[in-house]
């Protein structure tokens, strides 16, 4: 399969997903959302973003059951966690993340999603210019 029509498959799981969890929560399905109801203190058994995410989680597994992908991390420990903890603070002061804004309130025309999506894009690509052309990290 081509990864044109690999990416649009995703992207209709994605938008399926997401109206699905629409549907039966009555909430939208932004990742960071999700995980900060989990750490809220309540049943999580009948939570239903513990399942989302757990689901979320598993997915990969299940995948590499059936296809075995050949998976190449070229980055150190350090710098995953690093861009980790980084993602997660941008997070916070964006007051929601790419799933939230970019796929969900885009979707809704949200000005402030559009807003926070064009901003993180942005963002991003001035982050890899200033690793990759002023720094001069290449991975």
């Amino acid at each position: 399969m081509s990864s044109i029509l690999l990416a649009l498959i995703g992207g209709g799981v994605l938008g399926i997903a997401v109206v699905g969890y629409l549907y039966i929560n009555g909430r939208i399905a932004g990742m960071s959302g999700l995980l900060a109801q989990l750490l809220q203190p309540k049943s999580l058994s009948g939570n239903p973003a513990l399942w989302f995410l757990l689901g979320l989680f598993l997915t990969p597994f299940i995948y590499q059951l059936f296809v075995k992908p050949e998976i190449i991390i070229e980055s150190s420990p350090f710098t995953l966690i690093v861009a980790g903890l980084l993602v997660g603070f941008g997070t916070r002061l964006g007051s929601g993340c790419t799933s939230g804004h970019g796929i969900c309130g885009i979707s809704r025309l949200s000005l402030r999603s559009i807003i926070a999506t064009v901003t993180f894009m942005l963002a991003g690509m001035i982050t890899v210019y200033l690793v990759r052309h002023v720094i001069g990290v290449h991975s």
